[in-house]
């Protein structure tokens, strides 16, 4: 409605997220095939045609950013907390196992953070805290974690290699991911394919990487 306009908004692969003045969430979409929690109205609910305010209030408080990726989403309240929900598949929402979860859930793990970003990718997720730190989870394929491994972590870890860096902005994407420090650097790691780390190679970095 044009006298209470999108605050906020997130496009994903089969579903979208708006967040209104007041800081309420609504979401639609229509995948293919169910899937669990996409849209995080509750139970059954796998499929809506126009956007439909979610049941679950965030504990309360204001949501201030959403990010939409393939299965799950997440979305930042105004206190710093971190909200995950959809597909659980190798730990993509950050709580400690790879259960779906239908309805928004406060990541515990970040509890003692107060987060100013977030960004969804496939199957991984990426955060900045107030303090400049990036944090990663969900599925590690080809390092796009950051943590020198390919190991998935079912709980948020921070990236190490980038501690002491000032971060400002993130962005996951498919199997890559990228970071943008305070001095206007761009740092990648992940799969190289392609060459879309921009380090002249397609060569996979476990941990990120100055883009020279």
């Amino acid at each position: 409605r044009e006298s209470n306009p999108p605050a906020r908004a997130a496009a994903g692969q089969y579903h979208s997220l708006f967040i209104d003045g007041e800081g309420r969430l609504s979401s639609y979409g229509c995948p293919p095939h169910p899937v669990p929690g996409l849209l995080g109205h509750g139970e059954g609910v796998t499929r809506l045609n126009t956007p439909t305010r979610l049941p679950s209030p965030l504990g309360g408080a204001r949501a201030v950013s959403v990010s939409a990726a393939q299965y799950h989403s997440l979305a930042l309240t105004a206190g710093g907390a971190v909200w995950s929900w959809g597909q659980g598949y190798l730990g993509a929402l950050g709580h400690g196992d790879d259960q779906d979860q239908w309805q928004p859930t406060k990541i515990a793990a970040l509890a003692g953070q107060r987060v100013i970003a977030a960004s969804a990718g496939a199957g991984h997720n990426l955060a900045i805290t107030a303090d400049g730190g990036v944090w990663s989870w969900g599925s590690g394929v080809d390092g796009k974690l950051g943590h020198g491994d390919t190991q998935l972590q079912l709980l948020p870890k921070q990236v190490e290699a980038l501690a002491g860096r000032r971060v400002v902005a993130v962005s996951a994407g498919g199997e890559h991911s990228l970071a943008l420090t305070a001095d206007g650097a761009v740092w990648s790691w992940g799969d190289g394919y392609f060459g879309k780390l921009g380090h002249s190679d397609q060569q996979a970095q476990l941990l990120p990487k100055q883009v020279e």
